[in-house]
């Protein structure tokens, strides 16, 4: 493979990755942040701004991959799963070496948020439904598992209490609620605390009240968390 050409086996293994706020090595915590079909790691980064709370001086790293052709998967969620490979397990490879990066940088997993928007929600929501840990938040805007209509969700694995937040409009003319619904249904027996909520008619974006709710759940993810050493 030439240099600067993408894998075909993993289109996304060297996807680059935007940093805001603190650097790893002194960070009391992550955000990791996944884009939608079409936008990118900056516009999805440029929600630090709304979302980062007051700390009481613990500081947090804020972290958002750039997908391959600004897709992490060329079809629908809800399209088989086979269509969207090898993009979908390459994209999921992706979140998990970040996950991995904190890990090696002394931030486990209950210390890391991990979220999205539209396609980047769908992302997230599968993965941590896919890596099953205490994670410090998964939060969902508009999204749910990756599956076609009808799927039968098999994940297992204990979430520990996870906090996570599944969040879309209604009707939504990528996500069907029904999909949020059993998304929520899949991460509640696996353990976490989930939040739904259901904003009728709310178009195909990030409403104010939601990055309310998501800077809430940050807050109190790591308001009570010793800070680094």
């Amino acid at each position: 493979m030439s240099i600067g050409q993408v894998s075909t086996i993993d289109p996304h293994a060297t996807a680059p990755v935007h940093h805001a706020g603190a650097a790893l090595e002194v960070a009391d915590g992550v955000v990791i942040l996944l884009h939608g079909r079409g936008g990118s790691a900056s516009d999805i980064l440029s929600l630090k701004e709304a979302m980062e709370p007051e700390l009481d001086g613990r500081r947090l790293a804020w972290m958002a991959p750039q997908a391959v052709g600004h897709s992490w998967y060329p079809n629908s969620f809800l399209a088989p799963r086979e269509t969207n490979e090898p993009y979908l397990s390459s994209a999921l490879g992706r979140v998990g070496s970040l996950v991995e990066f904190a890990a090696e940088s002394g931030i486990g997993s209950e210390r890391v948020v991990i979220g999205g928007f539209s396609q980047g929600a769908c992302l997230s929501t599968e993965f941590v439904a896919s890596h099953p840990a205490r994670y410090a938040g998964l939060i969902a805007f508009t999204g749910g598992l990756v599956g076609a209509l009808g799927s039968s969700f098999a994940h297992s694995g204990d979430l520990a209490g996870t906090p996570a937040l599944l969040l879309s409009g209604d009707p939504d003319p990528h996500v069907p609620w029904s999909r949020v619904e059993e998304s929520a249904e899949v991460l509640t027996r696996m353990g976490a605390q989930v939040t739904l909520k259901r904003y009728s008619g709310r178009l195909h974006t990030v409403s104010r009240d939601e990055i309310e709710l998501g800077k809430r759940l940050i807050e109190q993810a790591f308001a009570n968390l010793p800070r680094r050493a």
